[in-house]
């Protein structure tokens, strides 16, 4: 049975979390894909930590945590919101 991912490291960069995970994989996702993330301010943002040993992201101030397991699943709350580029 494969052991669930966990994270070393956690930083934003603008509105994108980043985590690198144990096995060297760094990975990012929009904070706007998650409600309470959507509505934090850049600074907001800069404070997620680790907690649990690497397996879920904390916003104290937020009250907010996510489980790395699920971004790494892709397991997000809201759709991609993205414009598709149209051809000139």
């Amino acid at each position: 049975m494969p052991l669930e991912p966990t994270a070393i490291r956690a930083w934003a960069e603008g509105r994108t979390i980043f985590i690198e995970l144990t096995d060297g994989r760094i990975i990012g996702f929009p904070a706007d894909r998650f409600k309470l993330l959507k509505e934090a301010t850049l600074e907001q943002l800069k404070e997620v930590v680790l907690r649990l040993d690497g397996f879920a992201l904390r916003w104290e101030s937020l009250d907010e945590d996510i489980t790395v397991a699920g971004v790494v699943a892709g397991n997000f709350q809201l759709p991609y919101d993205y414009e598709i580029p149209t051809a000139s």
